[in-house]
């Protein structure tokens, strides 16, 4: 496929890469990629918070009468609850639809920096790409739902959390992985079947993002981290092909 080639699996080197991409936030060379697109997205987290701070406080003021003030102590621990789940979904679309063409030129950098040279992106007809990430839409789409009819089907759905664990870590590694290869001028179709030769190390990066993307404040350095990453595996994953 391409020039891009896999010369073997190495997930070890899939997670030594992420831990790298986190040290690499550092490098004052590709600051500029990523602060602005983490500002952004802290201030929309953090106004969506007190939001819903503000107007749960109002329905318990309003709703709820003062002989039952003790159930306050659940809807507290329910509210933080329900705002990590959500907010780790409507965050991560949020941060990743608003940081796209900074993530890009992210991960073009960090091979910039790898390489020592001026990266060459190999740019592909917008109908292309609009056609390719409807592809990608409807390819997460048609495994999301038979993974929701599992879900609530008595004694089947108790493999189900392992399933969407195992959903979840690809389609993290689809997504993070995809900046790298698009600038290599490859697109979904083509990304997913260069994903599916070195699927194992695909999902220990993708579960190892994962992972970060619902741990609170880490998640805020996830993203780039992932996108750093990424290209690191990508880039080092041709040299060894190259050798």
């Amino acid at each position: 496929m391409n020039e891009m080639t896999i010369k073997k699996q190495n997930p070890v080197l899939a997670v030594q890469c992420l831990v790298k991409g986190f040290k690499w936030l550092l490098r004052k060379e590709l600051r500029k990629y990523f602060l602005l697109p983490l500002l952004i997205n802290i201030i929309l987290y953090a106004l969506a918070f007190f939001l819903g701070y503000y107007y749960l406080t109002d329905v318990i003021n309003q709703m709820i009468p003062g002989w039952l003030s003790w159930l306050e102590w659940i809807l507290w621990p329910l509210f933080f609850i329900s705002f990590l789940v959500t907010g780790f979904f409507t965050f991560t679309m949020l941060a990743n639809l608003i940081a796209s063409p900074f993530y890009s030129r992210l991960s073009v950098r960090t091979e910039e920096l790898l390489s020592g040279r001026k990266t060459e992106v190999k740019e592909q007809p917008v109908i292309k790409i609009m056609l390719a990430e409807l592809n990608r839409i409807v390819y997460l789409l048609t495994r999301m739902l038979p993974l929701l009819i599992l879900s609530v089907i008595p004694v089947v759905n108790l493999v189900a959390p392992f399933l969407w664990a195992l959903f979840s870590a690809w389609g993290s590694a689809l997504e993070y992985m995809a900046y790298p290869l698009e600038n290599k001028g490859l697109l979904f179709a083509e990304q997913r079947d260069y994903l599916k030769k070195s699927r194992l190390a695909a999902l220990s990066f993708g579960g190892i993002t994962l992972l970060g993307l619902t741990t609170p404040i880490l998640n805020l350095l996830t993203a780039p981290a992932a996108v750093i990453g990424a290209t690191i595996y990508i880039y080092q994953q041709k040299a060894q092909a190259d050798e």
